[in-house]
């Protein structure tokens, strides 16, 4: 990991660069697989399965038992962990229902805007080393309460065909049945075209791994909605002499330990500040069971140092927009007004990046790789989508027509002026 001094601003879009592959080889297996699963259905996603991981379950659809029995094995201090993590994640999005709007833009014009659930929804859910139970609250709570008809849960299980009992009692806290015992490009590809077993989704959310990603892109420009473009985990940390190193080392690798690919950035204004946050990361490393892990995140970390102070340290995080940002600041909130371009903020030394991860309420599923300067995290809206209504009366048409035929007319586009011309003759 590297320090770099005062860098020029002509420096600055390299040191935003992220972590970079050549997917080359992943987009064709994953363009095989989807193929495969849309021609060849349950059969193509049990060889598939086999495949890759050596077995495929007996039936793909959990069933209740199997639900309720994982349940049990949950221990009651992670149920009330995340019973409170959930009454937190659905107070801030139910707070997030807006109005539908209803405007007469002139006498006898008046047009709606009115908002909808997406009927079916698919949720992909990572398994593995580190099943993401939290990312299951963080979408289908909000599913949940947007009205999504249908709510598809995708998410791999272990060689004996079993789920991680978290991630059912997850699914049975948000009321979510439908679970499919399937990971990876398959599962995405499963619910995208539909199968014997799995409905077929209008929209599909969840992250996942470099297949999983490049599958969910690939679907996407066939007809299938997704909830945005996905790249590795990525937090950075605005600082200055009220931070707290260890504080700082801790978000660094909260970050770190997520992937290789993960990166972490400090931005702070001294050198000392930088040399004491460097050693205590490399004391925290050591200690990490995930440290070959983050250490290999850390290979594309660094640390940025701007003596001139907290503006340039505020427009870097503009032109980095990170994932989550996290700003410890003197006068936090002052710092973070002027940002313009972030997934999350975290204001202060006492708000930690892996409390928006799990807890505080609102979601973790954010834009990364720069997209936080176009795009925002999951939210209520995400699960929805709108129509607009307009009627116009013989008055209102009449008003507005001459407007309508005069800009159709300009645009060589007849038929739409004399679809106002007919009406206006009668």
């Amino acid at each position: 990991m590297e320090t770099i001094l005062n860098p020029e601003y002509e420096l600055w879009q390299g040191l935003c660069c992220r972590a970079s592959f050549d997917d080359t080889l992943i987009a064709q297996r994953v363009a095989g697989i989807l193929e495969r699963v849309q021609k060849g259905g349950d059969g193509a996603l049990r060889e598939i399965t086999r495949e890759i991981d050596g077995t495929a379950p007996a039936d793909f659809k959990v069933s209740g038992e199997e639900i309720e029995a994982a349940c049990r094995k949950v221990s009651q201090e992670l149920k009330s962990a995340i019973a409170q993590a959930a009454a937190n994640i659905r107070k801030f999005h139910e707070a997030q229902r807006t109005l539908d709007v209803e405007v007469e833009t002139m006498p006898g014009i008046v047009c709606r805007r009115r908002q909808m659930p997406i009927s079916r929804v698919g949720l992909y859910i990572p398994g593995g080393s580190a099943p993401l139970f939290s990312t299951l609250l963080m979408l289908a709570i909000p599913a949940g309460i947007a009205g999504c008809r249908e709510i598809v849960l995708c998410t791999p299980c272990s060689p004996q065909g079993e789920v991680s009992p978290a991630i059912l009692y997850a699914a049975s806290v948000c009321g979510v049945s439908d679970i499919y015992k399937l990971g990876g490009a398959q599962a995405i590809a499963a619910m995208a075209y539909g199968t014997e077993s799995v409905p077929k989704v209008h929209k599909i959310f969840g992250p996942g791994n470099r297949y999983v990603t490049k599958a969910k892109q690939m679907v996407s420009a066939t007809g299938t909605a997704i909830d945005m473009p996905a790249g590795p985990s990525e937090v950075m940390v605005l600082a200055d002499n009220t931070a707290n190193p260890v504080f700082v080392a801790a978000d660094f690798l909260s970050q770190a330990e997520h992937g290789p690919d993960s990166q972490a950035i400090l931005v702070c204004d001294n050198r000392q500040f930088a040399e004491r946050t460097f050693a205590e990361i490399n004391r925290q490393l050591a200690l990490l069971p995930r440290e070959n892990i983050a250490s290999k995140a850390l290979e594309h970390s660094r640390i940025i140092v701007f003596e001139e102070g907290r503006q340039k340290q505020i427009e870097f995080a503009n032109s980095y927009a990170a994932e989550h940002l996290i700003v410890s600041l003197a006068d936090p909130w002052e710092a973070a007004s002027q940002i313009t371009a972030a997934g999350s903020v975290f204001i202060g030394n006492y708000s930690p990046e892996s409390a928006g991860d799990y807890a505080s309420g609102t979601n973790h599923t954010l834009p990364t790789m720069g997209l936080a300067t176009a795009f925002s995290g999951i939210g209520l809206d995400s699960f929805m989508h709108s129509i607009t209504y307009q009627e116009l009366t013989p008055r209102g048409l009449e008003s507005i027509g001459t407007t309508i035929v005069t800009m159709a007319e300009a645009e060589g586009l007849e038929a739409h002026a004399a679809a106002v011309k007919c009406r206006l003759a009668q």
